[in-house]
């Protein structure tokens, strides 16, 4: 409600001085008809390299609304790699904060780069305006097709005996989300954590080149994003975050629960616009996402990547981003990370 009410008197200040917020491109986007919005080319940004679930999330957006003619202006997708998505979220708090024009996608780091105690983010997702929940993915604990371990359990019995022995990789920075996936089992089983070797790349993609190239042992990641090497040969699952098994090429990759490790993680992906976002361009893209999430070509771009289809209007991934940020806040409590 309080949003609403800013919204009101900063279109009130700006009627009366006959001064407009300019976006970063030039155009005026507050007190605009509905039907004057678009003008112009829409970016959307994925704060990472590309190949990771950010990227493919912006890409997979981008192209089933060019597909389905639902927007006929033209998406073009950024990658804005840094601080695990930090970097470019300072940037798009401040200095996109009235860019109607600019999108971003996210998915739990946006709470967690906020709320850890050493986080590389004074902005959260109340420095945004949630649009929509597009997937759910769950977490999942990689090794190379010739790693000696063959079990989530293997992994930890070695982090246990010879912690300096395993170097742990993931997309984001430490104390984020694949930090988080990759350790959580660990804590599960008594492991002090501060023994664990983590090494952070900018994205899931540079992760599992470096699991390819050797210069990781285990990488946390995005079970879609993982399928692809799955399915290669080239890699091997040994264990997922969710609370039943998955389908397609994860199949037959046991649970976190099934390896002794009571505990899952979902990872939602969604969409957001910029902090000052004009109402027209947040009721223009409400209905264009929920219109996108109910088409076929939706759906084909969902199984193909290997998401699950999980939709929240503006209002619902609001409330439970809230909730969600009340559960991480929880979770780096009991690791300690917690501001």
């Amino acid at each position: 409600m309080w949003r609403n009410i800013s919204k009101i008197m900063v279109a009130g200040l700006l009627f009366t001085s006959l001064v407009g917020c300019s976006s970063s491109n030039g155009e005026k986007t507050e007190g605009k008809n509905a039907s004057d919005y678009p003008k112009n080319n829409i970016t959307i940004v994925a704060p990472s390299g590309a190949g990771g679930g950010w990227d493919l999330t912006a890409r997979a957006v981008a192209k089933t609304m060019n597909d389905t003619g639902l927007i006929d202006k033209a998406i073009q997708v950024e990658n804005k790699p840094g601080g695990g998505g930090a970097a470019f979220m300072a940037t798009f708090a401040t200095k996109e904060a009235n860019n109607d024009y600019m999108l971003m996608v996210k998915s739990p780091p946006i709470l967690i780069n906020h709320e850890k105690a050493e986080g590389n983010s004074k902005f959260g997702y109340k420095d945004t305006t949630p649009l929509a929940q597009l997937t759910r993915d769950y977490g999942a604990i990689v090794v190379k097709k010739d790693s000696p371990f063959q079990t989530l359990e293997d992994v930890l019995n070695a982090m246990k005996t010879s912690p300096k022995d395993v170097t742990l990789a993931g997309g984001s920075a430490p104390g984020s989300m694949d930090h988080l996936v990759g350790i959580i089992p660990a804590y599960k089983a008594g492991i002090d954590l501060k023994t664990i070797k983590y090494v952070s790349y900018d994205g899931g993609g540079e992760a599992v080149t470096a699991l390819l190239g050797g210069n990781a042992d285990v990488i946390a990641t995005d079970a879609s994003t993982i399928a692809t090497y799955v399915k290669s040969g080239d890699v091997r699952v040994l264990a997922v975050s969710s609370s039943e098994r998955l389908e397609g090429e994860l199949a037959e990759v046991p649970t976190f629960k099934e390896s002794g490790i009571d505990e899952e993680f979902t990872i939602w992906r969604g969409i957001f616009g910029p902090k000052n976002m004009s109402e027209d361009a947040i009721t223009y893209w409400s209905e264009k996402l929920q219109a996108m999430s109910e088409s076929k070509e939706w759906q084909a771009e969902v199984t193909r990547n290997g998401w699950q289809a999980e939709y929240r209007n503006a209002e619902e991934f609001t409330a439970y981003l809230d909730n969600q940020n009340k559960i991480i806040i929880e979770l780096l409590t009991a690791l300690g990370m917690q501001k």
